[in-house]
């Protein structure tokens, strides 16, 4: 499994918008892609000036999944989200592989 995730700090100015436009339309336009198995929006918890931080966490079955959502649909989602706060915000984005996972 690949985990897709995105890390951002968001201005305290524009958060409350952000986390219910993220949680309304972004991430369920990232899941209604298809390629995704679940979401998770995570508040890091660490002193940040002028904004809060977030982990946004996509799990995919594959990389072949997110190289089809990196070719047909990012460019897009992400374009809508700078526009919408641009300037507001600074991300990074990380891939993982999971390579061991235990459930209780």
């Amino acid at each position: 499994m690949i985990l897709y995730n995105v890390t951002i700090n968001i201005d305290y100015d524009c958060h409350d918008d952000w986390l219910k436009w993220m949680k309304q339309t972004h991430v369920p336009d990232v899941l209604d892609t298809g390629l995704f198995i679940n979401a998770k929006i995570c508040r890091i918890h660490a002193e940040e000036q002028g904004g809060v931080s977030y982990s946004i966490q996509y799990l995919l079955n594959s990389k072949s999944d997110y190289n089809t959502y990196q070719d047909l649909y990012a460019p897009k989602l992400q374009q809508e989200h700078t526009q919408k706060f641009s300037g507001k915000f600074v991300a990074f984005r990380t891939l993982l592989e999971v390579v061991y996972e235990k459930q209780p």
